[in-house]
């Protein structure tokens, strides 16, 4: 067992306890994929999930949040990883799938309809992200992050006491955290052994925090563990950690407005 893993249990055997995380929710900010030309996949992404133009050329949005691409030839799927899947919505999901099959994306699991829930299939797209596509219209566009862990409940609760959110049921039926402006579901689904997410298709997660910092010396003291210490980058200010299954995070501060 990590070192890390122990410290999250007992993170959840504190909030299970009744310690209130709320006050430090973090806003969720970007998703950072591998692709072997970044140019590529912005353009893929753009013409054929429906994303925005992003803030520089290797990232587009869905919303608030950045999908933000680095260049590598040599990142594994994300399937089976820490970061399984990230999960997109659309209105009419029957024409989404047919259209992302013409576009070269593979489909994994065809769709169906989960009755209490919604339609939904699997595909993964040209650049090895596997992508759950849904058809809720609660909640259109990026819709949720699926990790995969050896143990849910003490997962979802180390976020929530590292950065915030609600306990939450999607569609009342499975266990999440939600966070909101903007709105994503956090899921986690029993795994043993999922390899690390870093030098995947799904690289890692990203959440602000204002004092970047100050954040990173709080996580310290919580026994997380922190592979990137603080420095700055354009206007930005970053850092790195990963959560005790292996899904690297990173904790960005960006400039008021942006």
């Amino acid at each position: 067992m990590r070192p890390t893993l122990r410290a999250g249990a007992f993170l959840f055997l504190t909030f299970a306890a009744g310690v209130n995380a709320s006050a430090q929710t973090h806003p969720y900010d970007h998703v950072h994929l591998a692709a072997p030309e970044p140019a590529t996949a912005v353009a893929w992404y753009r013409a054929h999930l429906g994303a925005q133009p992003g803030d520089l050329p290797d990232r587009v949005q869905f919303g608030k949040t950045i999908f933000a691409f680095s260049q590598s030839a040599t990142a594994q799927p994300s399937e089976g990883s820490a970061v399984d899947h990230i999960g997109l919505s659309f209105a009419n999901l029957e024409a989404k799938v047919k259209e992302l099959e013409a576009a070269g994306a593979k489909v994994v699991t065809p769709l169906r309809e989960v009755p209490g829930l919604f339609k939904l299939a699997f595909v993964q797209d040209p650049f090895g992200v596997k992508l759950e596509l849904v058809e809720d219209p609660e909640l259109l566009g990026f819709h949720h992050i699926h990790i995969r862990v050896p143990n849910p409940e003490a997962a979802l609760a180390w976020y929530m006491q590292m950065f915030g959110g609600e306990r939450s049921k999607l569609k009342g039926r499975i266990d999440a955290v939600k966070y909101t402006d903007p709105d994503v579901w956090l899921l986690a689904q029993k795994a043993d052994g999922a390899p690390r997410s870093q030098g995947r298709a799904i690289d890692h997660l990203g959440w602000r925090a204002a004092n970047i910092d100050g954040k990173i010396a709080e996580l310290k003291q919580k026994g997380v563990n922190i592979t990137g210490e603080p420095r700055d980058v354009r206007d930005l200010r970053i850092a790195f950690v990963e959560d005790p299954s292996g899904v690297r995070i990173e904790l960005v501060r960006r400039p008021a407005g942006k």
